[in-house]
């Protein structure tokens, strides 16, 4: 793994455990399109151990936060959130891709570089003034985050924060979160893309 990974909230793990899950995120070049520098958490999500601390980590984070409910944003914040929700004996809501889940669902369209998306929750999931703990697995430009916040405070829920396994620092996505608790496991300071 490349130097400019620093290690954030890893920090409440062994020094050579915070290593090994760092080390198991792999840079996949041009990926998915030339200049982009991919970072691959498939070996990550593959080995027991590191998965382990990844949770453990994210446990600790909720706990800090006084979560109710843990929100995971489609796709990798499922394989990260539910074991979360699992570990603090709480319940997961799937932040779906328009189109995905059963009506009655509730909505937010945000931009893309080109073009636009929206990401929906199926309605009457969420308890009003639940507090809830947003997952995934990388924090870019913070399009898809700031969209995801939008969606439980319009369902009538609390963000107590957002949680991401990597931050690219230089795409400065943390700035669009503005007036929310924002944590990373990991931070990489170098351009790169997801």
């Amino acid at each position: 793994m490349a130097d400019d990974l620093t290690d954030v909230a890893l920090s409440g793990l062994l020094p050579e455990r915070a290593t090994r899950v760092r080390d198991l995120i792999v840079d996949v070049p041009d990926f998915p399109s030339p200049g982009i520098l991919f970072k691959d958490i498939t070996p990550l999500l593959a080995d027991a151990e590191g998965l382990a601390d990844v949770i453990e980590a994210f446990t600790r984070l909720a706990l800090a936060d006084g979560v109710d409910v843990v929100a995971g944003m489609e796709a990798r914040g499922f394989l990260l959130g539910t074991p979360v929700a699992h570990a603090l004996g709480l319940g997961f809501l799937p932040l779906r891709k328009a189109g995905k889940l059963p009506p009655p669902t509730e909505s937010v369209s945000y931009d893309l570089e080109y073009g636009s998306a929206a990401i929906e929750l199926r309605s009457g999931t969420l308890t009003p003034g639940a507090r809830v703990l947003i997952i995934d697995d990388v924090l870019a430009t913070g399009g898809t985050a700031a969209a995801a916040a939008q969606l439980v405070e319009q369902c009538g829920g609390v963000v107590a924060g957002l949680a991401f396994l990597l931050e690219l620092e230089a795409l400065h996505g943390r700035d669009r979160l503005q007036g929310h608790n924002v944590d990373t496991l990991l931070r990489v300071g170098t351009s790169s893309g997801d």
